[in-house]
């Protein structure tokens, strides 16, 4: 039935069938956990295996956290308890092995190791492995390095791609290195800074063709992420991967058909151990972008869309900011004034303040466990069957919430583009401050 391994932490372990995780699924006193790359998790076949994605019920621990300081943080976040049996499974017995060590040091001492994941779980329980709906638009580095290096991936010679870095005033950061190939992109090509709404569709329009982008385009974006500590104003401090979010939504709602995020950005490219290059790569224009603009206008609403979704029934505005913005105890903001949160809207919880993401994130910028951030929505009233339009200040948190939910397939998902900046700035509208009454 089990029986246990040699080497080190493997040795303090057992190993466990297909039997044995089968019976383990949705027992509350044990815990699936994947070791693998988070892209894996998601769905991406890393491994030509038989299908992508995760065992139903496992949470993601990617075996590269193992090293991390906050490591055992991680885990608690994630409500793995040193009393559950924890099964591990991965693609390589020294991934599991660096994770089993991890766990037993931390005391956790009923760990068990299924090694069986690829050579039968997949072929004989197809139907338990969950996965991203929209899981190939997240990339991992690999697949952009294959475009890199001319040899595109396995069905995707078809359509011309363009790599973009995505940053908000800041081109120092693009020729600081950068993955060779890519252009680079200014947040402001696509959104206005006196609302910091997206631009009108003419305005689009000549944006996208300068950058050589036509509807057709496959376009891969990402960012470099860098410390709010070091940097002298937001949002250029995490315009690196949360601008390359925020340019995907205006994208996508633009119209352009194949849009794509590398999960990480920038330091996802670096951590895979690729070269990074310094060169100003020319843009290359298009004449016709190829669609009129805006070809999914349901991606994005306004000031009276919104004012609508609050007093609808199925519908709901989600405010993806910190509490302490929420009850009014700041803005946020350098620049904007008025504190408070708009009277209905629910509480998305980005995390701490105005410029981390931690709530939608792992700690290396990748898109947190979504079976993670479902479980906060819910918890808050945050469902798919509803018309969900989310915000934060300016968009820009907003618009990762909304990737997370549309990564998700969730159908009815918006983003309200005003956000707190237009909102607060007409005396007019209802403003809230201090706990509401029902949290």
């Amino acid at each position: 039935m089990t029986q246990t391994m040699n080497g080190s932490a493997m040795a303090r372990i057992k190993e466990v069938t297909t039997a044995e995780v089968n019976a383990a699924i949705g027992r509350a006193d044990a815990q699936l956990v994947d070791v693998r790359d988070v892209n894996a998790y998601n769905g991406w076949r890393i491994r030509d295996e038989h299908v992508g994605g995760h065992i139903r019920g496992a949470r993601s621990l990617w075996a590269k956290w193992a090293g991390y300081m906050d490591w055992i943080e991680i885990v608690r976040s994630k409500g793995i308890r040193p009393e559950q049996q924890v099964i591990l499974y991965g693609y390589d017995r020294h991934e599991v092995e660096a994770v089993a060590a991890r766990f037993l040091k931390s005391g956790y001492n009923n760990i068990a190791y299924y090694p069986h994941f690829l050579a039968e779980w997949q072929q004989q329980h197809p139907e338990l492995i969950d996965r991203m709906a929209r899981w190939d638009r997240l990339v991992p580095a690999q697949w952009v390095k294959a475009f890199v290096d001319g040899k595109p991936p396995r069905g995707c010679a078809d359509k011309r791609t363009v790599i973009v870095h995505a940053h908000y005033r800041n081109r120092d950061a693009y020729l600081s290195g950068h993955i060779p190939g890519a252009i680079d992109m200014d947040t402001l090509a696509l959104e206005a800074p006196e609302t910091w709404n997206r631009r009108s569709p003419a305005e689009l329009k000549r944006a996208l063709e300068a950058h050589g982008i036509t509807a057709d385009t496959r376009v891969i974006l990402y960012g470099k992420y860098m410390s709010p500590d070091n940097a002298d104003e937001f949002p250029g401090s995490a315009a690196g991967h949360l601008g390359a979010i925020r340019c995907n939504l205006i994208m996508l709602y633009a119209g352009v058909k194949n849009v794509h995020v590398l999960n990480g950005g920038f330091r996802a490219w670096t951590d895979a151990g690729f070269p990074a290059s310094t060169d100003d790569v020319p843009k290359k224009p298009v004449e016709e972008f190829g669609a009129k603009i805006p070809v999914h206008p349901e991606y994005i609403v306004d000031i009276e869309e919104a004012k609508r979704m609050i007093a609808a029934p199925g519908a709901d505005l989600v405010s993806v900011r910190s509490w302490p913005e929420f009850i009014g105890e700041v803005s946020g903001y350098n620049y904007i004034g008025p504190k408070g949160r708009i009277p209905g809207a629910v509480f998305g919880n980005c995390g701490s303040d105005a410029y981390h993401m931690e709530n939608y994130r792992n700690l290396d910028h990748t898109v947190r466990e979504s079976g993670e951030v479902v479980r906060n929505w819910k918890e808050a009233g945050i469902v798919p069957e509803k018309k969900l339009a989310f915000f934060c200040g300016t968009g820009w948190r907003g618009s990762e919430a909304f990737y997370n939910a549309w990564l998700l397939g969730w159908p009815k998902v918006s983003v309200y583009d005003g956000g707190w900046f237009e909102w607060s700035a007409d005396p007019n509208n209802p403003v809230e401050t201090g706990v509401p009454a029902t949290a």
